[in-house]
């Protein structure tokens, strides 16, 4: 049975994303992992080497007293095999789902519970890709079509170093 084998990471709208890097980098310590200032998304990490992100700061914060804080809340799965067992779930049970998406690192179905927060259940790939990138997949497709697109995609990006930043070219895939 698929079940949520941890948190992975916290999203956080912001207002000054250039004063919020600099508190998670500077004084907590954590290091920066993807950026693509351009679209407002930094990603940080304290263990680069063994996690992506644990937190993704994204500008969109509207105001002070707007209350609309949490971007997304992502939970990791063991396998390919749980996340498509969770997305028909999602489905049958009437979620709605907003996309499912190949980020090469990990695939991920972002949805909204019961009081319309934004959440994810993703599976990591095993391909390390330091570039914040989202293209649309069908996760139903026999394993070796969608381990080709998670490739197709991680191939094209995987040049780019930890913190890296992107070229236009790649910010747009």
């Amino acid at each position: 049975m698929a079940r949520v084998t941890g948190l992975g990471h916290v999203g956080i709208y912001v207002r000054d994303l250039e004063r919020m890097v600099a508190f998670y980098r500077d004084t907590l310590g954590l290091t920066i992992t993807k950026q693509n200032w351009r679209a407002g998304v930094v990603f940080l990490s304290a263990n680069p080497d063994a996690v992506d992100h644990e937190i993704a700061l994204m500008r969109g914060r509207p105001s002070a007293e707007d209350p609309h804080l949490i971007q997304q809340i992502s939970l990791a799965v063991a396998g390919l095999d749980d996340l498509r067992a969770f997305h028909k779930k999602l489905v049958a049970e009437g979620y709605r789902i907003e996309r499912v998406v190949n980020h090469a690192s990990a695939l991920g179905c972002y949805f909204f519970d019961p009081e319309g927060n934004r959440t994810e259940v993703f599976w990591v790939t095993g391909r390390p890709c330091w570039v914040p990138t989202a293209s649309p997949i069908d996760i139903h497709q026999p394993d070796d079509v969608v381990l080709a697109e998670i490739d197709r995609v991680w191939n094209e990006l995987r040049h780019v170093p930890v913190g890296g930043r992107l070229t236009e070219e790649a910010a747009t895939l």
